[in-house]
Formats: C-alpha cells, structure tokens, sequence
C-alpha cells in the first residue's frame, strides 16, 4: 500500500500533487509496474472557506472516486482530520476482545498472564498510530477510549498504564529517536536553543496544529 500527498496553491487545477500523482503513473509503467485504481481514490482536505471545485483525477483514463475518508496502515483518515471514525472503530474492535479476556478469567488464568494478555491483544489496538491521533481526540472520546481500559482492570483485577500515559511514553519515545536521526524528514523541526537543554516552540495558529505530533513531541522533550 503506498499514498501520494500534495498541496495545491489558492488557483485550482495547478496542485503540485496531480503532478506527482502523473509522475508515479509514467514511473510505474516505465517499470513494468501497473497501478490498480480499483483500488485508488482521491481524498482533499482543503479548510478555506471558499474549496474550488478540482477536476476529477484520471489515471491511466480512469477516473479516481473521491472519498471524505480512507483507511491507510490500520488508521482511519478523514478529510476533516478528525479521528471520530478511528476512535469508533478502535474502540468497538477492543470492546470485542474484551471477551476473551472474560473467558480466560473465568479459567482463572494468572494476573500477570492476563496483563500479558490484555497489552498484546487489546492495549495494542488501543495504541495503533496513537501518536498520530490521541493528541488530536476530544474529551469525550478520551473518556470512550479510558473507559474500555477500565473495564479491562476491573476484569484483570489491577492497575493498567493510562492511554494518556502510553500517549506521552511512546510521543516522546518517537521524538527522541528522530531528534538522533538527521535523515528524518522532521529532524529540522526539533531546533534547539542556545541553551542547548530546550527546542524552540513549533508556530502553530490553529488547535489542529498545535495537539499534531509534532508540536506535541517538542513540547514533551522540553517539560
């Protein structure tokens, strides 16, 4: 599975995105390679007031549906960058596998074979891409998502890790690792001051930028 992001100017029509969608289709058939748009689609997430209306993409002379959301890598993306339809189905997908953690404490399994259980098979879907999208979830869907790990406490009879707890770990985990890796694409954006203890604040004017990953990694490393 691969994606093409592009960012088109105010005029419509001259995305550099459409460019690179072009430039794929000709590599691809250059290397015997054939792009299956059965299978492509076209998301735009565009918050201007006044969208102007684009073309439809073609590739290979067919036309790519557009979609208000697609899933990519396990993680549900809409083109309003709200994760409401992720966190549903995040959680609905661990409320299910809270069944077997009944049945086995019902086999009276060992706590600590129960915890095991419950952070491979329900904590990991809880945290699937959870740096990309927890730092951007409303109030009430943190409270959906808090109250299935409490059910899994009550079922396993002891404390699990907050996800807002996982959240911070795992932020400044990924931060870190970049911030050692000058290849990153992001590296440039953890600049640190004179000081040389702190990173300069990341710019943001929007609450959509300022809870993404990372302003939210910067603000971590520097608390």
């Amino acid at each position: 599975m691969s994606g093409v992001a592009g960012q088109f100017p105010a005029r419509p029509g001259e995305g550099a995105g459409r460019q690179e969608i072009e430039q794929l289709a000709a590599w691809c058939s250059r290397n015997n390679l054939e792009l299956n748009t059965l299978k492509t689609v076209e998301m735009i997430v565009d918050f201007r007031r006044n969208t102007p209306a684009l073309p439809p993409l073609t590739i290979m002379n067919s036309t790519v549906p557009t979609v208000a959301s697609f899933r990519f890598l396990g993680t549900t993306i809409s083109q309003d960058l709200k994760w409401d339809t992720h966190i549903d189905a995040t959680i609905k997908k661990a409320q299910q596998r809270l069944y077997f953690l009944r049945q086995l404490r019902k086999f009276n399994l060992p706590q600590e074979l129960l915890i095991h259980f419950y952070s491979a098979v329900i904590e990991s879907v809880l945290c699937t891409s959870i740096t990309v999208w927890f730092g951007s979830a409303t109030k009430s869907d943190m409270r959906r998502l808090q109250r299935t790990v409490r059910t899994a406490e009550r079922i396993i009879g002891a404390p699990l890790p907050t996800l807002q707890e996982l959240y911070t770990s795992r932020v400044r985990k990924r931060a870190l690792k970049i911030t050692l890796d000058p290849s990153h694409p992001g590296h440039i954006l953890f600049d640190l001051l004179p000081s040389g203890r702190r990173y300069r604040a990341a710019n943001t004017r929007t609450a959509r930028h300022k809870n993404s990953f990372f302003p939210q990694a910067i603000y971590l490393l520097n608390s």
